[in-house]
């Protein structure tokens, strides 16, 4: 068992009602948070503090059926906000004075989805959203739901229901499915889904190939060479891309680290896979950007033994053999792909890395995040540096940063192409 010392908790910066920042894809948006009477409203609060962590500015709106399930106190400390419970000479329902960029309606329930299919409003959700569907057909917002429902409630009435929401531009947040029923999302995973509705980057719907992971190798059936490298960084970019509403996958190599699940993505297991999976892909439709972050394999071995060799000293020598340059393959077959590629040295100073990439630069690629095993941030975060033909080196402290730099950067390159 755990002993505590009962000594008080480190002092913080953060107010009682106060969240840390995480992101900045919902800043200076309004989101109307519609809880409907499911049990799931429970989850409201912690859906309300993650879409601040993105920066948005929410206000709950609750049936009252729903406040059987959370609070008033409890939204209002979520959200800073006075909740609206029902429909006043205010008119919060219409929004008129302070018009909201989203309405999100999690959870969603068999009722409330099919009273919006057929325009009832009697009551401060269902009136809500008539006003809300009004300006989503004019463009002037978006609206996704959340539903949640036990199985046998998913009926042919439902289907349709969901499916004429879905024509007229509503946006169905995918349930999480367990134990006979449509449960919601994790928090995390509806915020992103919110930041994608909303986004309106220059990126939103443009293909994006992300590599990340190690690339092992294998010796026999067993056993195999890798490297310490996890991956955690082509997730980071992968998911800044998706939350921009990038059409982006990331091939990820197996490790000790597995992506977020709500992120597109697809594990291979050897440098063979990852090199196939790569070429696979990139001719199934034209990709315009591709990110190579992935820690690729230099060497395999000569020779795979079959099953597993026993112990004892049967592999004191291993013949090793270089591996095909993954970059170079794809540029070969791909030259209309504008590359981001990566470039790691160890034992090396500044100015020679700065003069490494720069050799790639010359050789024709468009953009190399350069980075030294010697130089990290005073929390231990790593440091790379983003080299193009045409600017200065621009320095990036941390995953987050490095994913956010290259995101940037391809909306740049996009919208100049464009």
């Amino acid at each position: 068992m755990k002993h505590w010392d009962f000594s008080p908790p480190p002092e913080s910066q953060l107010g009682d009602r106060e969240v840390p920042i995480e992101g900045e894809h919902l800043q200076g948006k309004r989101i109307a948070l519609l809880i409907t009477g499911g049990i799931a409203a429970i989850k409201a609060p912690l859906i309300a503090r993650a879409l601040r962590k993105e920066g948005a500015d929410v206000v709950a709106f609750t049936s009252q059926e729903a406040l059987r399930y959370t609070t008033i106190d409890a939204l209002e400390w979520s959200t800073t906000r006075p909740v609206v419970t029902k429909l006043t000479a205010a008119a919060e329902h219409l929004s008129d004075s302070a018009p909201f960029d989203a309405y999100l309606v999690a959870p969603a329930t068999y009722n409330t989805i099919n009273k919006m299919r057929y325009g009832i409003a009697d009551g401060v959700i269902t009136s809500a959203l008539a006003s809300a569907i009004g300006r989503m057909e004019r463009g002037r917002t978006k609206i996704a739901i959340a539903p949640t429902m036990h199985g046998s409630l998913h009926n042919s009435i439902l289907t349709e229901s969901l499916k004429t929401l879905e024509a007229m531009g509503v946006y169905i947040v995918p349930p999480r499915e367990a134990y006979g029923k449509h449960n919601i999302p994790d928090e995390r995973e509806i915020v992103v889904e919110v930041c994608r509705l909303v986004s309106t980057s220059p990126l939103k719907g443009v293909p994006i190939l992300v590599t990340g992971g190690p690339t092992p190798v294998p010796i026999d059936n067993v056993r195999r060479l890798t490297n310490r490298f996890s991956g955690r960084l082509g997730a980071e970019i992968t998911e800044e891309l998706y939350l921009r509403d990038a059409d982006v996958r990331l091939i990820h190599g197996e490790g000790t680290y597995q992506p977020p699940a709500y992120l597109p993505y697809q594990i291979v297991r050897t440098y063979d896979e990852y090199l196939a999976s790569i070429l696979e892909t990139l001719s199934q439709k034209p990709y315009r950007f591709g990110i190579f972050s992935a820690a690729v394999a230099d060497y395999k071995p000569e020779l795979v033994l079959p099953g597993k060799t026993p112990s004892g000293g049967a592999l004191k020598t291993i013949n090793l053999v270089p591996t095909l340059k993954v970059i170079e393959e794809v540029r070969a077959k791909f030259p209309d792909l504008h590359m981001v590629t990566f470039k790691y040295q160890e034992g090396v100073s500044h100015e020679a890395l700065m003069e490494i990439a720069q050799q790639r630069i010359k050789r024709g690629y468009r953009a190399i995040i350069a980075n030294r095993g010697e130089e990290m941030g005073l929390g231990g975060e790593q440091i790379a540096y983003l080299v193009t033909a045409d600017r200065p080196p621009q320095k990036m402290v941390g995953k987050k940063e490095i994913a956010k730099a290259i995101a940037n950067y391809l909306e740049q390159v996009w919208h100049n192409n464009s």
